[in-house]
């Protein structure tokens, strides 16, 4: 099968674009599916350069990738709910591939009416914005929350969940993107390029941030006793022992199916926007690296099969 392969961390150029790789097996609990499509995340170049190696370490030669989308080859013995032909979606291991085997548990079927190639951007996005404002954030109905980065992709899956809760959402985002936030229809939005904003905020219940650094640090200011902190990024070291009554919390996607395809169909009904910006050919996944690791590139779908 078609596939991209890393034989040891580093630069793009170590993605390798093969065509003889031998296809995943299916055992009893597992779904052979054929690739539609995959995305590229900022966590995969972070893996591919051994930055997040202790977090998520590889066994070489790897496959990377954790998006699919794609159409049901073959089933495992114990699979009652996907035959072949089924068109699927999940949050995978491998998906750089032309097949990727995936446990039944965790795949949904895609909405009708939804493109199957677009919706490889959704499963790792949609699941971190959400557990991260449900999960570590804990957004409750009525409480008001900071999602930084708002306009990122996970940002925007943490805006949209933490609305469907009822809780207050301030976007947080730079200067020049207040006008583009406000479009997400939250509570109020800040500049978080700006210290006069965020010193000028109110304490709040909790921060959902997507950003780290320095701008997670100044936010974790903002979140009153007893309130949450979450984040997907990177958190300065000692930030959190300047208040221990905050609880802070890192949040790694776990794979949840339904959950998954709830934003599939808020996508398909016009609910939920996740814009993509690209879609290349899977050969061109080094390519794609090179633009998400400059940032700013936007949702970048591979487009493996069509």
């Amino acid at each position: 099968m078609k596939a991209v392969r890393l034989y040891e961390y580093g630069g793009p150029e170590n993605l390798k674009f093969e065509v003889d790789v031998p296809e995943p097996t299916v055992s009893a609990d597992l779904v052979l599916v054929a690739a539609a499509a995959t995305s590229v995340n900022p966590i995969d170049w972070k893996v591919r350069s051994g930055a997040r190696q202790k977090d998520f370490p590889l066994r070489m030669p790897a496959i990377l990738g954790k998006d699919v989308s794609g159409v049901v080859r073959a089933v495992g013995s114990n699979v009652r709910t996907f035959k072949p032909g089924d068109r699927v979606l999940a949050l995978a291991e491998a998906t750089y591939a032309e097949f990727v085997a995936v446990e039944g548990s965790i795949l949904t079927h895609l909405p009708d009416g939804l493109d199957l190639v677009d919706a490889a951007a959704i499963p790792l996005v949609v699941l971190t914005g959400d557990q991260l404002v449900r999960l570590a954030t804990r957004a409750q109905y009525g409480q008001t929350i900071i999602v930084s980065g708002a306009l990122g992709s996970v940002g925007r899956a943490a805006v949209h969940s933490a609305k469907k809760l009822g809780a207050r959402v301030i976007a947080g985002v730079r200067a020049r993107q207040l006008p583009e936030a406000r479009a997400l229809g939250v509570s109020d939005t800040v500049a978080i390029d700006d210290d006069t904003a965020i010193a000028q905020l109110a304490l709040v219940d909790g921060v959902a941030d997507t950003v780290g650094g320095e701008t997670a640090a100044k936010l974790f200011s903002k979140v009153k006793n007893g309130g949450n902190f979450g984040y997907a990024s990177v958190l300065p070291d000692g930030v959190s022992a300047t208040n221990p009554a905050v609880k802070v919390t890192r949040v790694f996607a776990r794979p949840d199916a339904s959950k998954v395809r709830e934003f599939a169909d808020d996508v398909r009904d016009g609910k939920f926007v996740l814009p993509i910006s690209r879609r290349l050919p899977l050969a061109d996944a080094a390519y794609a690296h090179e633009l998400v690791q400059k940032g700013g590139a936007g949702k970048i779908i591979l487009v493996i099969s069509s």
